[in-house]
């Protein structure tokens, strides 16, 4: 794909969401522009239904 780096690092993490501590394997990656992208969906988007709206710069999580 034109534009994206050819790899990404990954680290397991915790992240905090609603109060509660979730430990996910998380893909990071270096990109240029100020673009941003996620990496991945299993640890983390497959527990949570999770709404982005960028126009507000709001992002809205639900457990499943």
């Amino acid at each position: 794909m034109a534009g994206f780096p050819e790899f990404y690092y990954l680290h397991n993490i915790s992240i905090k969401v609603g109060g509660l501590d979730y430990k996910a394997e998380v893909g990071f990656m270096s990109m240029r522009d100020n673009a941003y992208g996620i990496v991945g969906q299993k640890g983390f988007f497959n527990k949570f239904i999770v709404k982005f709206d960028l126009q507000k710069e709001d992002i809205e999580t639900k457990p499943r």
